[in-house]
């Protein structure tokens, strides 16, 4: 088995990054003198993965939200709930869809080597009935409702359904009540045997734990299986957003909004680099301490809920900025009209400085967590990047580089304003 020592000099840190012979790339990250250890298993599926193909078969089409249904499902077994064993072992377990992958984890500090064992024992033993299945469709269509009665939540899929003409990060990850009532346990199987693959997949352990302690229950439980080319399909996405302004009413006090710009990043994930320069930027731009929020905040325009984001995954990438606003248009001429004077007079090397040195103190600081380097080893591993070159990226970063970043991103002609108003 090949393991590979990653180093930092700047971290002052490693990890290790093992190619397991069943096909699953595992990286331990031990942390001396912690008492907690944290594990995360993830697979490479999300919510946008509903058109693929294995190796040189069919096309295939699947029901929104059945990446997030098999999540729940996954939990059961003839022999009961994975959270029942958890409890005996008393580790705290979890899991979650995103737009791009699906994750199973869990936090303890003792009993680790048991709790690992329920980890990789039940996300590679998948049941699924017609009776099970069709159980768990009331509950999700619960959960469903729930979220569409969520003015923050209703405000961020908004934006994305204004930016994206026909990119499937546009449906909510849950799907609909009418999609999840196609699921079926056959497509359930369907798609676990496609992409709950270890080869497609990877496990990453953070804190009180030994390459030799991870290894020692890893080559006992997981099953090799076959590689296979997964393909995924997308629509020819435009540069143009969908709608410039969308908006919709629920009974709150003060108005949300959220401001997309939507990046042209064809098939490649940003690098490193490219990830390092866009923080900065945002920072410099957006944070508590910019002109920007401050203008923001003194014309009232915004609130502390005020917040920015990178979001990516396959063929979409985007920044959002959002919060409560009892203007929203104005805010968002401000953040546009904030943005045209960046690209046009360029950065300000103080206020660069700065940011930087705060973007990279925080990176340097969310190395005292656990599960901050487990789920952030997850993010690297699927986007091919490599997490000391992002440190190494921040610490080199140029005032020069920070604004080529910006000539790439941030178009203040091509963006969506989502506003969620009070009812009359």
């Amino acid at each position: 088995m090949d393991i590979k020592t990653v180093e930092s000099k700047l971290v002052k840190d490693k990890y290790y990054v093992l190619d397991h012979p069943s096909g699953l790339t595992i990286y331990v990250y031990p942390k001396e003198g912690y008492k907690s250890t944290y594990a995360i298993f993830g697979t490479k599926y999300g919510s946008v993965n509903t058109r693929f193909r294995i190796d040189d078969g069919e096309e295939i089409t699947v029901p929104d939200g059945i990446a997030h249904y098999l999540e729940h499902k996954l939990f059961e077994s003839e022999d009961g709930d994975a959270f029942a064993r958890y409890a005996k072992t008393g580790a705290s377990a979890n899991a979650y869809t995103s737009f791009e992958k699906t994750c199973y984890l869990f936090s303890c500090t003792e009993k680790f080597e048991e709790s690992f064992e329920i980890l990789l024992d039940f996300v590679q033993s998948p049941y699924f009935t017609a009776e099970t299945v069709a159980k768990e469709q009331g509950i999700i269509g619960q959960e469903i409702k729930m979220y569409d009665d969520s003015p923050s939540w209703r405000v961020m899929f908004n934006t994305l359904l204004g930016m994206y003409h026909k990119h499937p990060v546009r449906i909510d990850i849950a799907g609909t009540v009418e999609s999840i009532a196609e699921i079926t346990a056959e497509k359930l199987y369907e798609c676990y045997n496609s992409f709950y693959n270890l080869n497609n997949m990877v496990l990453c352990v953070a804190g009180n734990t030994t390459v030799e302690q991870v290894l020692s229950v890893a080559d006992r439980m997981l099953k090799p299986c076959e590689k296979h080319k997964i393909e995924n399909f997308f629509e020819d996405e435009p540069y143009e957003v969908a709608q410039e302004y969308i908006e919709q009413k629920f009974p709150v006090t003060i108005p949300l909004f959220n401001l997309g710009f939507k990046e042209n990043i064809g098939d490649k994930a940003a690098t490193s680099k490219q990830l390092a320069y866009t923080d900065i930027l945002l920072y410099i731009l957006a944070s508590q301490s910019s002109p920007l929020y401050n203008r923001l905040l003194d014309e009232e325009l915004i609130n502390d809920s005020f917040s920015f984001e990178y979001m990516e995954g396959p063929h979409y990438a985007a920044v959002l900025f959002g919060g409560e606003s009892r203007n929203p248009k104005k805010a968002a001429e401000v953040i546009k009209e904030a943005i045209r004077d960046f690209k046009k007079n360029g950065i300000d090397r103080e206020e660069f400085e700065i940011a930087k040195r705060s973007v990279y103190g925080s990176t340097i600081s969310g190395f005292n967590s656990n599960e901050n380097i487990a789920n952030v080893l997850v993010d690297m591993h699927f986007n091919e990047r490599e997490l000391f070159e992002y440190v190494d990226a921040v610490a080199n970063a140029t005032a020069e580089d920070v604004e080529n970043r910006l000539t790439e991103i941030l178009d203040p002609d091509n963006c969506t304003l989502s506003v969620v108003l009070g009812e009359d």
